[in-house]
């Protein structure tokens, strides 16, 4: 496990984007009826947990020559995204990308894609 970890790692994710390791799903209502995978896949909205995130909404730099005592600046600022890693997201399935890395199935899916979050606080102590 802590080699897929090392190797996620590696992915960066651009702008406004997250990467959502979809949520293991029964099979089973509560009826006791089984349900294909086909099935579940097709959902509308989906959960997972969020494994990466990205830097956030790009913020535009001010245009050159109004400041010309100021030097260039060539680092982009970001707005950050309120989405953290470890959160529970539920998402619009229509919006989401899926990618498979390393054999396993991921989402990338936009922020504004994402209804609601479940965040454990003690996640980030």
């Amino acid at each position: 496990m802590e080699n897929k970890e090392l190797n996620l790692a590696k992915l960066i994710i651009i702008g406004d984007r997250v990467l959502v390791r979809p949520r293991n799903q029964s099979e089973k209502t509560a009826s006791g009826l089984f349900l294909p995978p086909g099935v579940l896949e097709k959902e509308r909205i989906q959960s997972g947990y969020v494994m990466k995130v990205g830097p956030g909404y790009p913020i535009p730099l001010p245009p050159e020559g109004q400041e010309p005592w100021k030097e260039p600046q060539d680092e982009i600022k970001y707005i950050p995204l309120q989405i953290k890693e470890g959160d529970l997201a539920i998402f619009l399935q229509k919006d989401a990308y899926e990618v498979i890395f390393e054999g396993d199935k991921y989402f990338i899916v936009p922020q504004n894609s994402i209804l609601m979050v479940e965040r454990d606080e003690d996640l980030f102590d």
